[in-house]
């Protein structure tokens, strides 16, 4: 690690290449914590997103109407505005109203912070899309397969649970690799509101260093390996769950 100081270093004193992350060690720890951070949000809003996605697909096949219409006006409501315009209406509007309460130091806080508001409108805009990839799945099960359940004595519930849904995640996992790539993504949003992620981080530094290009670029790259990772994580398991028949 000495050796690459060094060498960022030598680019900035020899070369004006301000990769300051590298050889500055507050510098160092603050992008860490940011790449972290990030990491914890995309990690929290891919679970959200997924209950979501799964319990919107069971209520659109609901036998009550108002429901089956609420979760089509979730869906489309979701799905066709802005994930900025979500997140800003949620924090500043939303948040604006909620109930506040006083901290240790006697101070009035937001019963949610910024980063709690940022899950939140991340989850409910990429599991819009997990509905609608769940659906499909779940509409892809062949309907002698859901029969045979309902002959073994499953209810609804249950078959959805241990015969349909299994097989429609499988099936459905092109699209929700694609969807959960997105919201990777999109979490870089986050810095509109304050969140300390990579993107908020890398322009406090710019802000002050003046070495725009240079963070920029170690932003996209570091965005590139937690994607990466993540598309090669799952074409494991794609291939680990590959169903004999089904083209995934």
């Amino acid at each position: 690690m000495q050796f690459l100081a060094d060498l960022f270093l030598h680019l900035y004193e020899e070369y004006d290449i301000n990769f300051i992350v590298f050889f500055d060690q507050w510098e160092f720890d603050r992008y860490v914590k940011a790449i972290g951070l990030t990491l914890k949000l995309s990690v929290l809003c891919i679970m959200f997103s997924l209950l979501i996605g799964v319990a919107g697909a069971w209520l659109q096949r609901s036998r009550v109407a108002p429901v089956r219409w609420l979760v089509y006006a979730y869906v489309q409501v979701f799905r066709n505005t802005p994930p900025l315009a979500q997140l800003y209406f949620f924090y500043f509007g939303l948040g604006t109203i909620m109930p506040r309460f006083r901290n240790e130091m006697g101070l009035m806080e937001p019963f949610l912070g910024n980063f709690e508001w940022a899950v939140l409108a991340l989850s409910l805009f990429a599991g819009a899309f997990n509905v609608e990839i769940f659906r499909s799945g779940v509409e892809a099960v062949p309907k002698t397969t859901v029969e045979a359940a309902s002959a073994l004595g499953y209810s609804r519930l249950k078959a959805y649970i241990y015969v349909i849904f299994p097989l429609a995640f499988r099936i459905s996992l092109p699209g929700l690799i694609n969807n959960i790539v997105n919201l990777l993504k999109t979490t870089s949003i986050a810095y509109a509101i304050g969140v300390a992620e990579v993107l908020y981080v890398a322009q406090q530094v710019w802000a002050v260093e003046f070495n725009v290009p240079e963070m920029m670029t170690l932003v996209l790259v570091t965005y590139l390996a937690i994607v990466s990772i993540f598309v090669w994580l799952m074409s494991r398991l794609r291939r680990h769950m590959r169903i004999p028949g089904y083209d995934m």
